[in-house]
């Protein structure tokens, strides 16, 4: 039996008469599969990119390792000619590192001074730390006085007495200091007192002083002067005042203490001399584990506007040394010139109260 053979494929093998099929000439065909001779080779001349010009000395056609549009022997990134680096260059020297110089601490045997140091030391570094230090200067308000324009954007400021390890430790009254800060924790001012060591140690929290308060360059913005004066109910015509001047010799306000039997009062006046506020304190100063507030009212006494307190500072604190801790509040549109005469109302009422002395004044009332 015979079949017609039929195209060859591979899966059939040549044993059952399967058999590749006839090559046929395709002269028509465009493309033959086999290449035919005399096709054309490169043309004759420099194999160059479009538009680029041949450098002297090629020759045509390619040359072994020779790139068109370069030099035999160049290459790209640098200049022909250009100088190698020379030897004697330093090495690079080994860093060494500043010393550390360590915060000076009491020596000694640890105590409960010691501990409370430490406290408030680390306690200092963290709120600078976590708040950015001091507070960034707002946009001065018309007729500012200069360094007050801090005063134009909070409603509240925290005096905080720094401790004085000598005071603490010996007893020998120093010049107070103070940080004045806001209601976020940072930096506001800085109180310094500028009094004489007699003044000090002899009259004790009656002494005259004056108190220089100022910004973060260290210029002083506001100064506070109190001439000695008496402060008992029995001596009504001598009594205690602070002066007001921002910038330093440019009287803004004052502080005048008014005469009574019990509370501590006070008045609040303007450059012109004219009472703005009033400030009315508590019948007791004691602030054993609690707070003792000095209200801040109108012209008129009706209204309440604000209040100064003296604020528990802790068992150790308040038995060991007189360094207090204060908040003001004002309303937010106040000037900044009553402000600031505030704060120095601040100041006053921590010396005649809460200032450890001979006698020691914090107590009953005015008595």
């Amino acid at each position: 039996m015979s079949h017609k053979q039929t195209p060859y494929s591979p899966n059939f093998p040549t044993s059952q008469g399967y058999s590749p099929p006839e090559e046929v000439n395709k002269k028509n065909e465009s493309f033959p599969m086999q290449a035919e001779g005399g096709y054309p080779g490169p043309p004759p001349g420099p194999m160059l990119p479009p538009g680029a010009q041949p450098l002297p000395g090629m020759q045509s056609g390619f040359q072994p390792g020779l790139q068109p549009g370069f030099q035999p022997g160049f290459q790209p990134g640098f200049t022909p000619g250009y100088p190698q680096p020379q030897s004697g260059y330093p090495h690079p020297q080994a860093y060494n590192p500043p010393p550390i110089v360590q915060q000076p601490v009491p020596q000694g045997p640890v105590t409960i001074f010691t501990i409370y140091y430490l406290r408030e030391y680390v306690s200092n570094k963290l709120c600078d730390l976590r708040y950015g230090g001091w507070m960034t200067i707002p946009q001065a308000p018309v007729n500012c006085p200069p360094g007050l324009e801090y005063l134009s954007m909070i409603d509240q400021l925290i005096v905080k007495e720094n401790v004085d390890l000598l005071e603490a430790f010996v007893g020998y009254e120093t010049n107070n200091k103070y940080t004045v800060k806001n209601s976020l924790g940072q930096m506001v001012y800085c109180a310094v007192e500028d009094s004489n060591c007699c003044s000090r140690n002899c009259c004790g929290p009656m002494r005259p002083f004056d108190m220089k308060i100022m910004d973060n360059f260290r210029n002083e913005v506001i100064h506070l002067n109190r001439p000695l004066a008496c402060d008992s109910c029995w001596c009504p015509c001598w009594l205690q005042s602070i002066v007001v001047t921002a910038p330093p010799g440019t009287v803004v306000g004052s502080i005048e203490q008014v005469w009574s039997i019990c509370r501590p009062s006070f008045v609040i006046k303007n450059a012109s001399g004219d009472v703005v506020l009033r400030i009315k304190g508590p019948l007791f100063t004691y602030t054993f584990c609690g707070q003792r507030q000095f209200n801040v009212y109108s012209k008129d006494g009706e209204a309440k506007v604000g209040k100064i307190t003296k604020n528990w500072s802790g068992l150790a604190r308040e038995a060991f040394t007189d360094a207090d801790n204060y908040g003001i509040k004002f309303p937010m549109d106040l000037d900044v010139r009553i402000k600031a005469v505030l704060l120095g109302a601040c100041f006053l009422i921590d010396f005649m109260f809460f200032e450890r002395g001979l006698p020691p004044v914090e107590g009953y009332g005015m008595l």
